[in-house]
């Protein structure tokens, strides 16, 4: 196995493995009948950064992409379906729902009406993921600053936080492996906030565990 296989495998194992981590609110979900506590934003823009990625890789021929985003896109729309089910505010799912529709058909037809096949399709495609991507990776650095200045970071899952690390480091030694920027760079930033999130653990973290004012990790 050559090492473009062996990242290849990474990629596709730490990266389901990273989506798969949105089970534990689906159990949490099936087990109260209740979504309360939970978002359904991140599982509807997920879904659509998913989408954009697969087309990259269906336009890009590569398998990997297209493998580990099928797999994304299926478990996130399983998650929107069990959230629709046990959400009190239907309606409010339906119409965001519908408006992350509108922009994916959008975004569909410029993408195969008004540009060109080939590479100016695919780079501008591309450029538009890695926007995407980065956005998603950037969004929490708000809670981080929270988290700083309260020294709590029980609102932290360290398992995501690790299969986030290792996604990103898969994914950008794949990149440079291609030599594809749109793939390196979108993913650094997921390195970089997972030190910081490695780091407040670290910090933050109770020395004993034993203390009164000490809760549990939620993992």
């Amino acid at each position: 196995m050559d090492l473009l296989q062996l990242l290849s495998w990474a990629c596709i194992v730490f990266t389901v493995g990273m989506f798969s981590t949105g089970l534990t609110d689906l159990k949490k979900m099936r087990e109260s009948k209740s979504a309360d506590n939970i978002q359904f934003l991140p599982f509807l823009t997920t879904c659509l950064n998913n989408l954009g990625w697969l087309y990259y890789g269906i336009l890009k021929i590569d398998r990997t992409i297209v493998l580990v985003n099928v797999i994304g896109a299926l478990l996130q729309f399983l998650y929107i379906i069990m959230y629709f089910q046990y959400t009190k505010q239907k309606r409010l799912v339906m119409s965001e729902t519908l408006g992350a529709g509108i922009v994916l058909t959008s975004g569909w037809l410029y993408f195969t009406m008004f540009l060109p096949e080939g590479e100016t399709r695919l780079s501008q495609l591309g450029l538009t993921c890695s926007v995407v991507t980065v956005s998603m990776y950037l969004s929490p650095l708000a809670d981080l600053v929270e988290i700083v200045r309260s020294g709590n970071v029980q609102c932290l899952s360290f398992p995501l936080t690790v299969a986030t690390f290792f996604t990103s480091v898969s994914w950008v030694l794949y990149g440079l492996q291609l030599n594809d920027y749109y793939i390196v760079v979108p993913n650094t930033p997921g390195i970089l906030t997972s030190l910081i999130r490695f780091y407040l653990f670290w910090r933050f973290a109770p020395v004993n565990q034993s203390s009164p004012s000490y809760k549990s990790l939620q993992i």
